[in-house]
């Protein structure tokens, strides 16, 4: 038997969705490998006919996630880029989206680049200021689209604020909780239609998986996801919706270790004198620090920081570091450092990447699980290395 719908999120982590299996025992749910399922007669099966439609391992990653999120419906894919064009599938030419003007380069790079040529428009605006997204939005608006906090600039917009503007204008508001997870932030109950996810990165927590999910309450909306999953084939492989199952039930230790160390990290490096700006939700001197405290549980793991100099002095310090893998991606239980101006971001335009702040000099960390000393000695080295 599975945990009940109003066990903590740390016994869900562990129990949403799962079941032990009824014709071995295992604790753990099974593997179900089958690309194809036995019907008793045409149209009669236990509830699976083929594994892009669905499969046992897949229902329960979804179930997972599902409670999770506070959500009744959860769809699972092979990826977060998977997820967001499937979302985007659901729309028409000429529907109109507003989206965050700090989000995932290959969350722009969809927008900017594939979804415009078959006639999706989108608006990239800062959703700080709530009165500029009630003013953007058109009559071919369909969404608002945003992260918070955002990658990489870490900006944090009010969810229960965009949601009211949305319910007002009857849109379908979504956010990407990728760097908050459930266990720090519940867009669905502050107003969210739908929450989407990399599960690649923190839910999963081990660098060894590619995977998306998106959930949510809206009965027609999961729907359409599923019949648009069906059709286009964005989904999961058993093995890789396994392995997010196995990470998710460590997400709640795991966030803990994240948040307790980059908070003391991000309080470091504000008062480094080679440190020229830190973006870090748990600082008071973040502008989104106040909203944060109160939508979050915890400002997460994620920093960002202007280094004093330029690409120079941001390549040295990349390079001197061991602890920190110069690399892309995040949320994993190592810690990561990247240039997201040369890395994670290139696809946004310079000019654009330099109005958000997205300079030479930014530097983000993921901060992962390693011992606190040990991360502060290796960052301390990249400075040593940087000033050289």
């Amino acid at each position: 038997m599975s945990a009940p719908t109003n066990a903590s999120l740390d016994t869900l982590c562990i129990h949403a969705g799962q079941h032990p299996d009824p014709f071995s025992g295992a604790v753990m749910p099974p593997i179900v490998l089958s690309s194809t399922f036995v019907q008793e007669a045409p149209g009669v099966h236990k509830g699976w006919d083929y594994s892009r439609a669905g499969n046992p391992t897949r229902d329960s990653l979804e179930a997972c996630i599902a409670g999770l999120e506070g959500a009744k419906h959860g769809v699972a894919y092979g990826s977060g880029c998977g997820a967001a064009l499937s979302i985007l599938l659901t729309f028409k030419a000429g529907d109109h989206v507003l989206v965050g003007d700090d989000v995932y380069g290959g969350t722009f790079r969809l927008f900017d680049k594939v979804m415009k040529q078959f006639g999706i428009e989108a608006t990239f605006l800062d959703m700080t200021d709530v009165a500029r997204v009630k003013a953007a939005i058109r009559p071919t608006t369909r969404m608002i689209w945003l992260e918070t906090p955002t990658n990489p600039m870490l900006k944090i917009f009010d969810i229960a604020k965009i949601a009211e503007v949305a319910r007002t204008a009857k849109l379908e508001l979504l956010v990407d909780n990728t760097f908050a997870t459930p266990m720090l932030q519940r867009p669905l109950d502050l107003g969210a239609t739908m929450v989407m996810h990399s599960s690649t990165k923190y839910l999963n927590g081990h660098s060894d998986v590619v995977s998306g999910a998106v959930a949510t309450n809206d009965e027609g909306l999961a729907e359409k996801l599923r019949f648009v999953q069906k059709a286009a084939g964005a989904v999961p492989s058993p093995f890789d919706c396994y392995l997010v199952l196995r990470g998710l039930k460590t997400l709640s230790v795991r966030m803990e270790r994240h948040v307790a160390s980059a908070s003391k990290l991000a309080a470091w490096l504000e008062s480094h004198a080679q440190v020229e700006k830190v973006y870090y939700p748990g600082l008071k001197s973040h502008a989104g620090f106040e909203i944060a405290e109160k939508q979050m549980k915890g400002p997460g793991g994620m920093i960002s920081f202007a280094l004093k100099g330029g690409l120079t002095e941001s390549a040295n310090f990349l390079k001197a570091l061991r602890i920190f893998v110069c690399a892309e991606s995040l949320g994993g239980v190592e810690s990561l450092a990247e240039h997201p101006a040369i890395m994670t971001h290139a696809s946004i335009p310079a000019e654009q990447r330099r109005a958000l702040g997205i300079g030479d000099g930014l530097i983000r960390l993921s901060v992962g699980i390693e011992g606190f000393d040990d991360l502060k000695a290796d960052l301390e080295s990249g400075f040593l290395a940087a000033k050289a």
